[in-house]
């Protein structure tokens, strides 16, 4: 197995029609296999950001015909290169779609997909107001694959705040985790980086994650910054807030093993009684 490779992230400011957020995925890749990326990585929604539920439900298709995943395939096939489809809408029921990532090999063929388990349904202080849910059918299954430099955990976006997931992904082999992204500015900023840091810090991994850039739709806006963390919590790459495009990153397998002997926390579980509340206080009346 290969100790080291360069991986690519393409960072997309996707509108809600497929066809020129293809292209711009097209021409980037190219530009990153130029730049001798061998693992190409796109965002969540790489494919299309809908303006509202019903532009979405409506422009999502079928994984045997969707012209997006069919798209990817043949550019893996023309560049040669393992490809990681962040996500793409997938019709699978009249009223909701899967949101689902994809593993693409040189060959063109799919070697695994994974679809988005946790649903990001919230109302931000901005005013700005998701349900996911009531577009999306939740996962409800993990999927690590086998790559040739390594194991790679597959998770989503909103699956980010959810670290017992990924310390289940480093118990089951992942020493690579995708988190491929549409995140917004304002949790953006306040937690991308240090988020991802400690997704690759607590479990020993490398990180990617490619992430949706810019304004959207109906005035969606996303942080972007795709990033690319190694397993001791170094960004080795950073796409910015601003524009989209791509970047690569030289990646060293040998320093999930470093890491995780440095600091052996994943060999450290024990089993605990779960949490109670004891005691009482008396509260004051009103």
């Amino acid at each position: 197995m290969a100790t080291s490779f360069t991986v690519g992230l393409i960072q997309v400011t996707a509108t809600n029609e497929m066809a020129p957020n293809i292209r711009f995925i097209e021409e980037q890749t190219r530009r990153a296999c130029e730049a001798g990326a061998q693992f190409i990585m796109t965002p969540e929604n790489s494919t299309l950001i809908g303006a509202n539920r019903a532009d979405t439900l409506a422009k999502a298709q079928p994984e045997e015909s969707h012209e997006g995943l069919q798209a990817m395939q043949a550019l893996a096939r023309a560049c040669g290169v393992w490809f990681l489809v962040g996500s793409i809408h997938v019709k699978v029921e009249a009223e909701r779609n899967a949101n689902r990532s994809y593993l693409i090999d040189p060959s063109g063929a799919i070697v695994t997909s994974y679809d988005k388990i946790h649903m990001f349904d919230v109302q931000l202080a901005s005013g700005e107001t998701y349900r996911e849910s009531s577009t999306f059918r939740p996962g409800d299954k993990t999927v690590i694959a086998e790559t040739p430099w390594g194991k790679l955990g597959m998770t989503i976006c909103y699956d980010l705040r959810f670290p017992y997931l990924y310390r289940d992904l480093a118990h089951a082999g992942a020493e690579m985790i995708s988190i491929p992204s549409s995140f917004t500015v304002p949790t953006g900023r306040a937690h991308w980086h240090v988020l991802m840091r400690a997704r690759a810090i607590e479990t020993g991994c490398f990180v990617f994650a490619p992430a949706q850039v810019g304004t959207h739709a109906a005035n969606r806006k996303t942080y972007g910054h795709s990033l690319v963390v190694a397993p001791w919590g170094d960004v080795l790459a950073d796409a910015g807030g601003e524009q989209p495009g791509f970047v690569t990153a030289e990646i060293d397998m040998t320093k999930v093993a470093e890491a995780r002997n440095a600091v052996p926390s994943l060999t450290h579980d024990r089993q605990y009684a779960a949490p109670v509340t004891v005691g009482s206080v008396r509260r004051a009346a009103e």
